[in-house]
């Protein structure tokens, strides 16, 4: 029988290559907006992080989402996924 492979993505943080399912997916629509895609189904340009304040606050350093979209990404975003990131935190 044929097995499964797992799709791995690449964090815009740390630069690891994880599972798919383990990461957060941010979404560039069509339209220039950016949301948080924790079901990995919206339709848009995609790029994934860790679930993590480090990976995050790597990422903003070192303007990875900014090169996965090849445009500037506005500082609500990276709130915005500060606070989701620290609400998950905070439930586990």
């Amino acid at each position: 029988m044929k097995q499964k492979t797992i799709p791995l993505r690449k964090c815009t943080g740390c630069q690891e290559m994880k599972d798919k399912r383990t990461l957060v997916r941010i979404v560039k629509s069509e339209n220039g907006e950016f949301s948080i895609d924790f079901t990995g189904k919206k339709p848009g340009r995609g790029a994934y992080i860790c679930p993590d304040l480090e990976c995050l606050e790597k990422a903003r350093k070192s303007k990875g989402l900014e090169r996965s979209f090849k445009t500037s990404v506005p500082k609500e975003v990276y709130d915005k996924l500060r606070e989701e990131l620290t609400d998950g935190a905070d439930s586990k």
